[in-house]
């Protein structure tokens, strides 16, 4: 996120140039029927289902290089400098924030846990389940327009969401979620720090995700791992995370240590997560193993340990095939990527936490879209008329792109952000300062670092105050 701004040069001027998924309460099945032509329909239950697959399919980018784009901007600071359209996906980053929530059975499932262990475990699986949704998406989301919103209420999931474009430089995007059975909240901000390493572009999370599940009266707070970019310059891109993700329970003092491993010079530790949970007194209680690609596995300390001893020995254990309940990547790949044959080596006794949802067949075409990120940019019948005038939703740029009109889009965008900036020069002249409609800022109540809080108030649907920036 954050090449596009309302500062960037003329140079890089555009001008040259609810889901067939019902994500299951139980991961081990899969419902996702219905249409495959856009079209939305409904079940014979009265639930909504949503569109299958986009208006159009992906543009090719084999013509374009980043490395074009890039060399320009040596020395300058990344969020400053705007893309062409063509590296875009046609969803702002406030929609891809929302992809978090793809996996709330996660959720769900730690809300009905009498065990703090178990709701543990089940909320570190969330945790990792909200980056999966990048693996293979390298395109970038558009870049929130201040003052953008997006609101997003799903009845079959239990929850709603709603999203903010809090500041432009730097980019921060605020976010808010409910259960709707007042069972859970999750909230926070983001706005990585983006690095650019010849090679490679390297954006570090900045920002705290909170998520309180109120019948414990619980929270819970991490930061999300860095994610990275390679190949920029020749080869097909693709994607790594790594870092160390710490999740914190406050209530109980127990944390989960998450290491996302990065693939190392022969690609052995591609993917790989592993990590354990320890209470208050640093007893580890569980370990933790996987990949953020396809699945997450616990098992005892013990059991982990034996295994990993006989394995450096030759033991038996080296021998075992990757348990049948891991779906295998079947990614391209990629030029000077490591060739990765293995997957997750299942420990016996080992419990599945998480398993990544199968994508739809045609998700090559729609830019590796998840069913659930092919739905978040449907307008519904009927929509437009209650939706908020700054929702994503509503972006020109954004439509025409998914609609499969490039030149109209990349005019839409380049439009959108010179209104911004004049509206921009407006404020500085008058000397009238930006305020943002529903986050303020704050304190986080659990970790006392700054954060974005959600001033409530969204769903009672008064947008007369609404900014227009479309």
């Amino acid at each position: 996120t954050g090449f596009d701004s309302d500062n960037s040069s003329g140079d890089f001027s555009e001008a040259n140039h609810k889901v067939a998924e019902m994500l299951d309460l139980d991961p081990h099945q899969s419902n996702r029927t219905g249409k495959h032509n856009g079209e939305t329909e409904i079940q014979e239950n009265g639930i909504k289902r949503h569109r299958t697959s986009l208006p159009a399919p992906m543009f090719s980018r084999s013509d374009f290089s980043v490395w074009s784009i890039l060399k320009k901007c040596i020395g300058l600071e990344l969020s400053k400098i705007t893309m062409p359209i063509v590296f875009n996906e046609p969803l702002s980053f406030l929609q891809r924030i929302t992809e978090y929530m793809e996996h709330i059975y996660l959720i769900n499932k730690a809300c009905s846990h009498a065990d703090p262990l178990e709701r543990m475990q089940a909320v570190a699986a969330f945790a990792v389940s909200a980056v999966a949704s990048q693996w293979e998406r390298t395109g970038k989301p558009f870049n929130p327009l201040l003052g953008e919103t997006y609101e997003l209420t799903r009845e079959d999931l239990g929850f709603r969401f709603i999203s903010e474009q809090v500041s432009h430089h730097p980019p921060i995007s605020a976010f808010y979620s409910e259960g709707l059975n007042k069972d859970f909240i999750f909230h926070g901000s983001i706005y990585p720090k983006l690095k650019f390493w010849g090679k490679s572009i390297e954006a570090e999370p900045r920002g705290t995700i909170t998520l309180e599940l109120l019948k414990h009266n619980e929270a819970y707070t991490w930061t999300n791992p860095t994610c990275c970019v390679h190949n920029v310059i020749i080869g097909k891109l693709w994607l790594e995370q790594y870092g160390t993700v710490e999740i914190v329970n406050h209530s109980t003092g127990d944390k989960c240590v998450l290491n996302f491993k990065p693939c190392g010079l022969f690609g052995k530790e591609l993917h790989r997560v592993e990590g354990y949970i320890q209470d208050k007194n640093r007893k580890k209680l569980c370990v933790i193993y996987g990949k953020w690609t396809e699945c997450l596995w616990c098992t005892d300390p013990t059991t982990y340990e034996t295994y990993k001893k006989n394995e450096k020995r030759g033991g038996e254990q080296k021998k075992l095939k990757p348990s049948e309940d891991v779906i295998k990547s079947e990614n391209d790949e990629a030029d000077d990527m490591p060739e990765v044959q293995d997957t997750v080596q299942f420990i016996p006794g080992s419990k599945l936490l998480w398993r990544i949802n199968c994508r739809p067949p045609n998700s090559s075409q729609m830019y590796n879209f998840t069913s659930f990120a092919v739905s978040l940019n449907e307008l519904e019948k009927g929509m437009e008329a209650i939706l908020a005038p700054t929702d994503c939703r509503l972006r020109p740029d954004i439509r025409n792109m998914e609609n499969g009109n490039m030149d109209v889009a990349s005019k839409e965008k380049e439009r959108l952000e010179e209104k911004q900036r004049a509206a921009r020069k407006e404020r500085a002249k008058d000397e009238v300062e930006w305020h943002t409609r529903w986050f303020h800022q704050g304190t986080n109540p659990y970790t006392g670092t700054p954060d974005w809080l959600y001033s409530g108030g969204y769903f009672d649907r008064n947008f007369s105050d609404c900014p227009d920036i479309y």
